[in-house]
């Protein structure tokens, strides 16, 4: 062998050596930040962060590696731009500028790493058991708060309407500081692990995601969030009419023993079709007035991040300027209100776009952590839709980030079916 061969092979394997490394910085960033997000959003931002610098630095030193097209990048392009647009008729313009950019940057930074660092089903699991391990810790966290005797009604902030639900004194909440967000989380972690508990062949790995789901479920439960229960009960009880009427069945026991076991949880449900508590009269109000703010402004809606300036012109059921209302109670109507009719169906484009993706990839073949992964994601995405007929848990940073993540990794592990290490472009 000459030197000049010797020299090329030696200089080959310290180019691959440095390609790992420069891989695995962003892959480690990527599990990092999958970790924190439910657990503490400083430290996922500071890991984001961290990940997205890697992966330019990837992107200049590395020859193999190239950003890949994905394949809803049109619908989010479309939505950024109709977004930023709509700072210029925000009333406050600076306020809606860093808004904007705040959670845009949050958003596509987080589905950049995500969908270009994924290229693997290895990645693939080490996301996931980093996602998981996650919610275990959040879920213990609330257990705690409920063992160590947490007053919602002693606090600054009542999540309950105290004359409606005098027996309701504990809404479990995590850390995610709202027992509404919470549930709404909780909803995307059950569809994961229903997807992985009903797709399981080996009897003890089943029995592990079965007991797991019905933890998910307790903490669920003791959230008392109502549309979040209602979303997963559809979610779960559409999935078993479809494909296994046992699953039906299995919800119609587990709801009827926690009904029973529990008559607070019992009158909090029924309240929707039974009784109006001040809760369910101001989402109406809050519809309504979301409504005519599209009306009045259907192009580019009222500003990015503008609801709460805005609100009071149209407060039509408390009457009192000084109210504050962070968003509209309702996904759909939050985004058409605040960037217009265009913007929010680019959004919804990518939304369910991405659901219906999932859906097609978890039975199109693969393997099957990716056809799980994929199922899992669908029905995730399904919970928050359901969700958002009756809240806005997306308005919540991480709550977003953690969708925008799923939804890379779901567009990102369709390569992994065919085993492709991912280093050239995706063409599709």
């Amino acid at each position: 062998m000459s030197d000049s061969e010797t020299m090329s092979s030696i200089e080959r394997k310290k180019l691959h050596s440095r390609q790992r490394a420069m891989e695995n910085r962003c892959y480690f960033a990527l599990r990092l930040e999958a970790f924190f997000i439910a657990l503490n959003p400083w430290i996922a931002s500071g890991a984001l962060a961290l990940g997205v610098f890697f992966l330019i630095w990837r992107w200049i030193r590395d020859p193999g590696f190239h950003f890949r097209r994905l394949p809803y990048d049109v619908p989010i392009a479309f939505f950024v731009l109709i977004g930023g647009a709509s700072v210029a008729v925000a009333p406050d313009r600076m306020a809606s500028f860093y808004n904007y950019y705040v959670l845009i940057s949050s958003y596509l930074f987080t589905y950049l790493l995500a969908g270009q660092t994924l290229r693997t089903e290895r990645q693939l699991q080490g996301v996931l058991k980093a996602l998981g391990y996650s919610a275990f810790f959040c879920v213990l966290y609330g257990f705690c708060q409920l063992a160590f005797g947490l007053d919602m009604n002693t606090t600054d902030t009542k999540w309950v309407d105290g004359e409606a639900f005098p027996e309701l004194k504990k809404r479990i909440f995590s850390t995610w500081k709202n027992p509404n967000i919470f549930a709404g989380y909780l909803g995307e972690v059950i569809a994961m692990v229903f997807a992985f508990f009903m797709t399981e062949e080996d009897p003890g790995g089943r029995r592990k995601y079965g007991v797991a789901l019905l933890v998910l479920l307790g903490a669920l439960a003791l959230t008392y969030a109502r549309g979040a229960c209602f979303a997963v009960l559809l979610t779960l009880a559409g999935y078993g009419t479809l494909k296994d009427r046992r699953i039906l069945l299995g919800c119609i026991v587990v709801c009827a023993l926690a009904l029973l076991a529990e008559p607070v949880l019992a009158d909090r449900l029924m309240s929707v079709f039974t009784k109006t508590d001040t809760s369910s009269e101001m989402r109406l109000a809050l519809w309504e007035s979301s409504a005519a703010m599209i009306m009045d402004h259907p192009l580019l809606g009222i500003g990015w991040g503008s609801f709460l300036k805005v609100y009071p012109e149209y407060d039509f059921y408390i009457n009192n300027a000084s109210t504050e209302m962070f968003h509209a109670h309702n996904l759909y109507l939050h985004y058409a209100a605040e960037i217009g009719v265009i913007g929010a169906a680019a959004y919804f484009w990518f939304f369910f776009g991405t659901m219906l993706s999932a859906f097609n990839l978890s039975i199109s073949g693969g393997t099957p952590l990716v056809r799980r992964f994929e199922l899992g994601c669908g029905l995730a995405l399904v919970t928050v839709a359901l969700g958002g007929i009756t809240d806005h848990v997306l308005f919540n940073i991480p709550s977003s980030m953690l969708l925008w993540m799923g939804c890379a990794l779901a567009m990102a592990a369709r390569r992994i079916r065919y085993g492709s290490s991912g280093r050239h472009k995706m063409r599709e």
